[in-house]
């Protein structure tokens, strides 16, 4: 496996695998979230709390059929929108990118998108074109590894101090990091 993880691609990791699915929560992110837990992650960092998720091969793959389940969950006019997490979302683009673009198609701005993953901001702007699609389709990033010494139950949408809460279309358009909610989320 490469050191440097902007080299590493969904092509060569993804088995399009999810470990789980989990409609209608209140945990990963704001407001009541459908989310959806894709397996795969090879940062494996220390203390991370979905351990079995980091293997390729953990859980079942994505189906046609989840994917109308998940668009069908987001219609509920309470539900707030989709969460991208894992795993590592942005070494599944084969199952997150053409989920993200069958939301905006049938939702528009109506859903919010939210995706955590290991990677910093700056190494998916590096990274290959299917993490900067990604980018493209959601609304807030969570980004950054987690660091175990850096381990907050404080903090809001994170687990450890050195990852962001990230505006992403802000941050695109402004070609700056622009911090969700303007920081005021500690």
């Amino acid at each position: 496996m490469p050191a440097d993880p902007v080299n590493w691609t969904s092509k060569r990791f993804s088995k399009n695998f999810v470990a789980d699915y989990k409609p209608y929560n209140f945990v990963d992110g704001e407001g009541v979230r459908c989310s959806i837990y894709v397996s795969g992650c090879p940062f494996a960092c220390k203390g991370c709390y979905n351990k079995a998720a980091q293997d390729f091969s953990y859980g079942a793959p994505y189906t046609e059929e989840l994917e109308t389940q998940i668009i069908r969950d987001l219609k509920a006019e309470y539900c707030q929108g989709l969460t991208l997490l894992g795993g590592e979302p942005f070494l599944n683009t084969g199952v997150t990118v053409p989920l993200c673009e069958k939301v905006r198609a049938i939702f528009g701005q109506k859903k919010d998108i939210w995706s955590w993953t290991g990677y910093t901001w700056e190494e998916l702007l590096a990274g290959t074109a299917d993490k900067r699609r990604l980018l493209e389709l959601i609304d807030v990033l969570v980004d950054g590894r987690f660091e175990q010494d850096k381990m907050d139950l404080n903090l809001a949408f994170r687990g450890s101090s050195n990852q962001r809460i990230i505006d992403v279309r802000q941050s695109l358009k402004k070609g700056a990091v622009v911090l969700w909610s303007n920081g005021d989320y500690c």
